[in-house]
């Protein structure tokens, strides 16, 4: 009892910053989202009203929320794999020992990270211009015809995809080569001795090491990519056609176009709702597979080769 009095005054800043900064505000969206706070609720308080589930209700039979629920997935099914596939690739390359300027590109990689995404959404806006694009002008020496990447419903979303993964995989890309350094080289060094070829070091001895970095990897990726907004408010604003809303986006047109806050913030609360039980199930199956799982770290590196 002694010990934990001093213990909890040095957490109490802490705990208090995440209390007014975090739970604070999603309390005060949980209550918002049971009313119908609109522009006319700050001209008088008498004009708000509540209204229980109805934001819900109305949420769940509105076309747009399951679009932009669709569009979302969509995202994150795609992209995150992608992206993740793209920071592991370049993570292996830049590891490898024949790699000279390894500090070079790995600053290369990573600035797109710390560039304002408007500035890239705006720059790959020209890169997709049906006439005068990048994209299609290396397309017309191949014998294609220009495509209208952003104006067409069916590459809309995958022209997004393709600029998000370039965007965000050099961030993964540092935490998977600080995984990779993790990796005592005496493992490789046996492998090899015992006649194990790149592919079967790379599939029994990388990855199963790399397993808890792809876990924080994927939660991470999931996350960020489920708050998809800036890339379509930027380069299409939702369209054609609504094939690159997101939820986010959605939220954003509710609450600041249209100042139906309490149903933005119903949005809100079920995009929250989402993410946090997808990083449950997701956190609940690694738990369960190093439950079950052999401990690789200390299986014979012999077998590797079989």
């Amino acid at each position: 009892m002694r010990t934990a009095a001093p213990a909890f005054w040095f957490l109490a800043p802490a705990l208090t910053i995440i209390a007014v900064f975090f739970f604070v505000p999603v309390l005060a969206s949980a209550l918002l989202s049971l009313t119908d706070f609109d522009i006319y609720t700050i001209a008088s308080r008498a004009n708000l009203r509540l209204v229980g589930q109805g934001n819900y209700v109305r949420l769940l039979h509105d076309p747009l929320f399951w679009t932009a629920l669709k569009n979302t997935a969509y995202f994150v099914v795609i992209g995150g794999p992608l992206s993740i596939a793209a920071s592991l690739g370049a993570a292996l390359l830049l590891s490898a020992k024949l790699v000279r300027f390894k500090t070079v590109f790995r600053t290369i990689f990573f600035l797109p990270v710390v560039t304002t995404l408007v500035a890239v959404a705006v720059v790959w806006r020209y890169i997709y211009h049906p006439r005068f694009g990048l994209l299609n002008y290396g397309l017309s020496f191949l014998g294609f015809e220009p495509v209208d990447w952003l104006g067409d419903p069916r590459f809309a979303m995958p022209a997004i995809i393709l600029m998000a993964v370039w965007k965000n995989f050099g961030f993964n890309m540092v935490i998977f080569v600080a995984g990779l350094q993790s990796i005592p080289e005496r493992l490789y060094e046996a492998a090899s001795i015992d006649g194990a070829t790149a592919g079967q070091q790379f599939r029994h001895l990388t990855l199963p090491m790399l397993a808890p970095t792809f876990v924080f990897v994927a939660l991470i990726t999931m996350i960020g990519y489920f708050q998809l907004f800036a890339e379509p408010y930027v380069m299409t604003q939702g369209g054609p056609s609504h094939s690159t809303l997101s939820i986010v986006l959605l939220m954003y047109q509710q609450g600041f176009r249209w100042w139906n806050m309490g149903y933005a913030a119903a949005l809100a609360l079920v995009l929250f709702a989402i993410i946090l039980a997808l990083s449950l199930l997701s956190m609940r199956l690694r738990s369960g597979d190093a439950a079950t799982a052999p401990d690789s770290g200390r299986a014979p590196v012999s077998k590797v080769v079989r």
